[in-house]
C-alpha cells in the first residue's frame, strides 16, 4: 500500500511533525542549566559582570544601614553625623550609581553576545538535522525556535547568574554582621529567606506551563500571521480574507488569556515574596526591640540592623523573581536547546574519501529506507551508466523523491548504499564524502525550489559565489533564463522577491535549474523540475540540457509521459522496489506496472 495518495512527500512530513512536537515537548527538566555552557566563552566578561553587580547590590546594602545608623545615632545618642559619615554616605551614592549603570551594561552587553551566538548555533543545527527537522514544520513556526525562543532567553542570560552570585555573596555577609549584632535575629531573617529560595522551585511546574502556554500561543500567532502574508492573494481571490483575519483574532485571544494568566501568577508570587520580607524585617524588629531593652544592643544599633535585614533579603526576593521568570522560560529554553543539540540527519565521515575527476554514474545498490513506519524503499537497485539520462516513474508514494533525498544525502539509508561510479577506480559510498565535495558533484533540483529575497543574479550565484558574468549567462542561456532576465526591469540586477514572488512557477523552476547547472554537477537529479512548464517549455529545456551535459549523468523524477519518453531508460518504481527496467519501446511493449503508470 502507498504510504500516502500525495507522494511519499507527505508520508515523511507527517510522521516528521509528529517526531519534532514530540521533541519540543520532550523533557524540559536542566533546559536552562544545559545553557549555562554558551556562557563559557565570555568568563572575563561573566566575571566582571558579577563583580560589577556585587558591587551594585553591596554599595546599596551599606548604603542604607549607614543611613539608617546615623538617624539612630541622631535620635539615641543625639549625635549629629560628622563629615566622615556624609562623605562615606556621597561616597557609596556615586559608587552605586556607577555599579548600577557598569552592571546593566555589562549584563546586557553579555546577554547580546550570548544571544547572536545561540542564534548561529540554533541556525546551524536545524540545517545540520535537515530536512528531518524542516520538514512539514511551518515557517513561523521555525522563525519563533530561530528568533523568538532565543530572544526570551535575554533575561536569563542578561539578570539571572550575576544577580544570584552577588545577592548570596552580599545575604551570607550580612547574615555574619547580624550574627554578630544580636544572634536572634537570625531567626525572623533565615527561614524567610530560605521560603523564598525555595518558592521558586515548589512552583516550577505551574509557572512552567504557564509560560510553555504563553510561547507556543505566541509561535501559532506567529506562524498563522507568516501563512496569511505568504498567501494574501489566495485569501483574497477566494474571499476568505475575513475567515483569515478571525481566526487571526482568536489566536491573538489566546495570546492574551496565556499572558494573562502568566502575569496574575507572576502577580501573586511577588505579593507573597513581598509578605516574607515584610513578615522577616518586623520579626528583626520585634528582636532588636527586646535587645536593646535587655541591654543586649546599642540602641543607635537597633535601626541599622532593621536596614541591613531589609537589604540583604531584598537582593534574595529580587533573585527568587528572577528565578521564577527564568522557570517561565524553560520551554523556550528546551526548545532552543533541542535545536543547538540536534544530531545531523547525516553525519560527517571520519574519514572522508575524494571523488576522481570525470565522468560519474550512480548506483543505488540494496537500497531500504523509511521513515519511522512503512517502509518506502524495500531494496532498490538501480544502476544509472555516466553521461545518461534514466527516468524514474511510479505511482505517488512509490519511493520517488525519497530516491532523490538519499543521493542528496538529506537522509541514509536504513540498508544498502547509495553510490557513485566513477569512470576509473571504486565506487564511492556517499556516507564516505565530504558535504561539500557531495554538493560539487551532486545537484538536486525539486518542484519547488524556492528564490531568495535579492536579485536574480544572487539567486543564480546561490551555489557557484565565485562564478563570472560568462559563465553565469551560459547557464541562463541554456535554461532559457536569458528571456527572463531580458524581460525584467534591472535584468539580472532585478530583485526577485520574497521566494520569487514576482516570477511565474515556470520562471522560478528555470531560475533554479540554472542554478543548479551554474554549479557544474556531474550528476543532476530533476525531481519534477519541469512540471510548471508546459510540454512545449518542457521539450525546449530538455533539448538544451541534452546539448549542454557535456558527460553530465541525471535521474529525472517525472510523471509526464513525454519527458520519461526522452529519456536513455526508465525505471518503474513499484512496493518500493524496481519493478520494471528498459527504453520506452521496451516497457511499452511490456505492460505490467509502466503501463499502470501511464493511464493513472
Amino acid at each position: 500500500m502507498s504510504p500516502t495518495p500525495m507522494d511519499e512527500r507527505g508520508h515523511e512530513r507527517g510522521h516528521e511533525r509528529g517526531h519534532e512536537r514530540g521533541h519540543e515537548r520532550g523533557h524540559e527538566r536542566g533546559a536552562l542549566r544545559a545553557l549555562l555552557p554558551a556562557l563559557g566563552g565570555h568568563r572575563v566578561m561573566v566575571a566582571r559582570t558579577c563583580a560589577a553587580a556585587l558591587a551594585d547590590q553591596a554599595s546599596l546594602v551599606a548604603l542604607v544601614t549607614l543611613v539608617a545608623y546615623a538617624v539612630g545615632s541622631a535620635v539615641v545618642a543625639d549625635t549629629a553625623p560628622g563629615a566622615a559619615v556624609f562623605g562615606t554616605v556621597a561616597g557609596l551614592v556615586l559608587l552605586r550609581a556607577f555599579a548600577t549603570w557598569r552592571e546593566m551594561d555589562l549584563s546586557h552587553d553579555l546577554a547580546y553576545r550570548v544571544l547572536a551566538e545561540l542564534r548561529v548555533r540554533v541556525f546551524d543545527g536545524l540545517a545540520r538535522s535537515a530536512p528531518a527537522r524542516i520538514a512539514g514544520r511551518r515557517s513561523g513556526d521555525l522563525a519563533a525556535t530561530a528568533l523568538g525562543d532565543v530572544e526570551a532567553l535575554e533575561f536569563f542570560y542578561a539578570h539571572t547568574t550575576a544577580q544570584l552570585l552577588a545577592s548570596g555573596a552580599v545575604f551570607g555577609a550580612g547574615t555574619v554582621v547580624l550574627a554578630f549584632a544580636e544572634p536572634l535575629m537570625l531567626a525572623a531573617v533565615l527561614p524567610a529567606a530560605a521560603l523564598l529560595v525555595l518558592a521558586p522551585f515548589v512552583a516550577a511546574r505551574r509557572r512552567a506551563e504557564h509560560g510553555a502556554r504563553t510561547r507556543e500561543a505566541a509561535a501559532q500567532l506567529s506562524a498563522d500571521a507568516v501563512e496569511a502574508v505568504d498567501g494574501l492573494r489566495e485569501l483574497l481571490a477566494f474571499g476568505a480574507l475575513n475567515r483569515r483575519r478571525a481566526q487571526l483574532a482568536d489566536r491573538g485571544r489566546e495570546l492574551g488569556r496565556a499572558q494573562r494568566a502568566e502575569s496574575a501568577w507572576e502577580a501573586t508570587a511577588a505579593a507573597v515574596r513581598d509578605v516574607l520580607v515584610v513578615a522577616a524585617v518586623l520579626g528583626v524588629v520585634a528582636v532588636a526591640a527586646q535587645a536593646v531593652a535587655a541591654g543586649r544592643l546599642n540602641g543607635a544599633w537597633a535601626p541599622a540592623a532593621v536596614a541591613l535585614a531589609l537589604g540583604i533579603l531584598a537582593p534574595v526576593a529580587d533573585s527568587a523573581a528572577a528565578l521564577s521568570q527564568a522557570g517561565g522560560l524553560r520551554a523556550a529554553a528546551a526548545r532552543v536547546r533541542a535545536a543547538v543539540s540536534a544530531p545531523a540527519g547525516a553525519p560527517e565521515p571520519a574519514r572522508p574519501r575524494t571523488l576522481p575527476a570525470g565522468p560519474l554514474g550512480l548506483r543505488l545498490r540494496g537500497v531500504r529506507f523509511d521513515y519511522g513506519g512503512a517502509p518506502v524503499l524495500a531494496g532498490v537497485d538501480l544502476t544509472v551508466p555516466a553521461g545518461r539520462t534514466t527516468a524514474l516513474v511510479g505511482a505517488s508514494g512509490a519511493g520517488k523523491s525519497t530516491c532523490a533525498h538519499l543521493l542528496a544525502r538529506f537522509w541514509d539509508p536504513t540498508a544498502g548504499a547509495v553510490e557513485l561510479l566513477p569512470a576509473y577506480g571504486d565506487p564511492v559510498d556517499v556516507r564516505d564524502l565530504a558535504d561539500p565535495d557531495l554538493r560539487r558533484a551532486v545537484a538536486v533540483v525539486g518542484q519547488e525550489a524556492p528564490l531568495f529575497h535579492g536579485t536574480l543574479a544572487e539567486n543564480l550565484r546561490l551555489a557557484a559565489p565565485e562564478a563570472d558574468d560568462a559563465a553565469l549567462h551560459d547557464a541562463a542561456r541554456v535554461c532559457g533564463v536569458d528571456r527572463i532576465a531580458a524581460a525584467l526591469p534591472d535584468g539580472y540586477a532585478t530583485l526577485v522577491g520574497e521566494r520569487g514572488a514576482t516570477l511565474s512557477g515556470g520562471q522560478r523552476a528555470r531560475v533554479a535549474l540554472a542554478r543548479a547547472l551554474l554549479a557544474g554537477p556531474r550528476i543532476l537529479v530533476l525531481d519534477e523540475t519541469t512540471a510548471h512548464l508546459d510540454t512545449a517549455g518542457d521539450a525546449e529545456l530538455t533539448a538544451a540540457l541534452r546539448a549542454a551535459s557535456q558527460g553530465r549523468t541525471t535521474l529525472v523524477i517525472a510523471h509526464r509521459p513525454d519527458t520519461i519518453r526522452r529519456a536513455d531508460r526508465i525505471a518503474v518504481l513499484e512496493v518500493g522496489r524496481v519493478a520494471q527496467e528498459g527504453t520506452w519501446a521496451e516497457l511499452a511493449a511490456a505492460g505490467g506496472a509502466f503501463a499502470q503508470v501511464l493511464t493513472r
